[in-house]
């Protein structure tokens, strides 16, 4: 378990999530704007 922390920086893990999250809330929204868009 210490080799891959070694490895993996915990700032590395942080920025990950950040833009894995981001990416996730886009994505939301261009569905959501598509999706609304198709109705009308």
């Amino acid at each position: 378990m210490t080799d891959m922390e070694e490895k993996f920086p915990r700032a590395l893990w942080v920025r990950l999530i950040i833009y894995i999250a981001l990416g996730h809330v886009l994505a939301a929204f261009l569905f959501l704007l598509f999706s609304l868009g198709a109705k009308s």
